[in-house]
């Protein structure tokens, strides 16, 4: 699921950052249109969390995935969807920007760590 970007390299510039969904590569857990924030810097990152993140491989590309595992001073990540191969599979290792804390449009709630 990606996060709408222009040309130059996506940040998030503020602790709490909101950021639109689009794509189906999250679904169920997070659907096209959905919109969330997302948190900078905080407790580190686990397994099962949902996170903001760029692959190495595609600076470009602001995402959003579940981290599956540490890996070479990234991010191993995967979409929900298992039909959607748009994650590390297919790009690689990834750099997290920020952890997803809840969605606020349009069913509001906090996501639930899911055990990889």
């Amino acid at each position: 699921m990606t996060v709408g970007g222009s040309g130059s390299p996506p940040r998030l510039s503020a602790p709490l950052t909101a950021v639109g969904v689009t794509g189906p590569s999250m679904s169920p857990t997070l659907r096209h249109g959905d919109a969330v924030l997302v948190r900078r810097g905080g407790r580190p990152v686990r397994p099962g969390d949902v996170v903001v993140a760029v692959f190495r491989s595609r600076p470009e590309l602001l995402v959003v995935k579940r981290a599956v595992r540490p890996q070479e001073g990234g991010w191993w990540l995967h979409g929900d969807n298992a039909l959607v191969t748009d994650d590390s599979r297919a790009y690689g290792v990834a750099d997290v920007l920020g952890r997803v804390v809840l969605r606020y449009w349009p069913r509001p709630g906090r996501l639930a760590t899911t055990p990889i």
